[in-house]
């Protein structure tokens, strides 16, 4: 059995979100330390290559001043196909990837890293597909007007207003919010991360 031993904890995140889910489980990061690196897809790159790539992308570089932690970061992206939906950036870009959305069903990706006090990386992926009603254009305009659409990949949050049009959902919600809690909290009690 591993020693259970409890150095700091590190989350890699900008993200409200992640933290308020791991309060939800009873973690508390030490420090909340964003990670700021291009999370551009690289041309070709499947949804499941970019999360499991900026997850550890996010991790590694938080690392590097943070030896003897863990640190934990992640990555969610939408993707309809092999189409990515990043983080809509206007009214404009969130109406065309809703429209997309609309009566399909998709996928929501997690990408889990954490980087122990030892330095091992542990990775998850972790998949839930959604399906979403078809949207009226009154649905569309009234999402669009809460500004809810923006910073969220795909440009919507299940956990708001969006929460309306999800017909379906199989898998893990909280991956869907941002950061999938099972896992999370499997993979760091395996790894030695005790509180």
């Amino acid at each position: 059995m591993l020693e259970k031993y409890s150095p700091n904890l590190v989350l890699a995140s900008a993200s409200p979100r992640r933290v308020d889910l791991l309060y939800q489980i009873g973690i508390v990061p030490d420090h909340i330390i964003p990670a700021y690196i291009d999370e551009t897809p690289l041309n070709g790159e499947l949804p499941r290559q970019l999360v499991a790539r900026l997850s550890a992308g996010k991790a590694i570089s938080v690392s590097e001043e943070n030896s003897g932690s863990f640190i934990l970061a992640a990555d969610t992206v939408v993707a309809c196909g092999k189409r990515i939906l990043s983080k809509a950036e206007t009214p404009e870009q969130a109406r065309i990837f809703l429209e997309l959305l609309s009566g399909r069903r998709h996928k929501v990706v997690g990408g889990l890293a954490i980087i122990s006090p030892d330095g091992k990386i542990y990775k998850r992926i972790v998949e839930t597909h959604v399906t979403f009603k078809r949207l009226s254009l009154k649905d569309l305009d009234l999402y669009l007007a809460s500004g809810e659409w923006q910073d969220k990949a795909g440009a919507y949050a299940i956990q708001g207003l969006a929460a309306r049009f999800v017909r379906v959902i199989n898998g893990s919600y909280s991956n869907v919010v941002g950061l999938p809690l099972f896992e999370t909290s499997q993979l760091l009690e395996g790894i030695g991360f005790s509180r």
